[in-house]
């Protein structure tokens, strides 16, 4: 586990880029934290991290439940599940297309696929302080997410 503290969206955003730029197999990260928390600041700078195109502007999917962006040699997909009332929703979407070594899933509201226990490589969770700073909080589960993780120095 690690907790960074973020001050300020460059921050967070920088903090993404670092992930990203360290990420070299398919993965998939859980985000989670209230809105307005951050999350789509950071996958922003995953996305730069990813080296996504700058002519790809980086939105939560919210009405769009999954936006894909080609990241070289892999796709990023940002997905937002908020919406979904039920896991049966996500054989709908495509959900198990998305699962592979050529992806780099990154969801936001990811509530839904814990309960049908699906194990995310990296959970990534958003808080305030007091302050109003972003508490960033690092949880890895299995290699792939440890091996990332250890990767990351900031």
């Amino acid at each position: 586990m690690k907790i960074l503290t973020s001050k300020s969206s460059k921050q967070t955003h920088n903090l993404g880029m670092a992930l990203g730029q360290n990420i070299s197999q398919g993965i998939s990260i859980a985000l989670i934290g209230d809105l307005g928390a951050g999350k789509t600041t950071f996958v922003q700078g995953l996305a730069r991290g990813l080296c996504v195109s700058e002519k790809y502007y980086i939105t939560s999917p919210t009405y769009t439940i999954i936006n894909e962006y080609p990241a070289g040699l892999f796709t990023l997909c940002h997905l937002d599940l908020y919406r979904l009332g039920s896991a049966d929703e996500l054989e709908y979407i495509g959900f198990d297309d998305l699962v592979d070594d050529t992806h780099i899933m990154v969801v936001e509201w990811p509530q839904i696929l814990k309960d049908v226990l699906f194990s995310f490589d990296l959970e990534i969770n958003f808080k305030f302080d007091e302050h109003y700073n972003r508490i960033i909080s690092f949880f890895a589960s299995g290699q792939p997410g440890s091996n990332l993780l250890d990767k990351l120095v900031l």
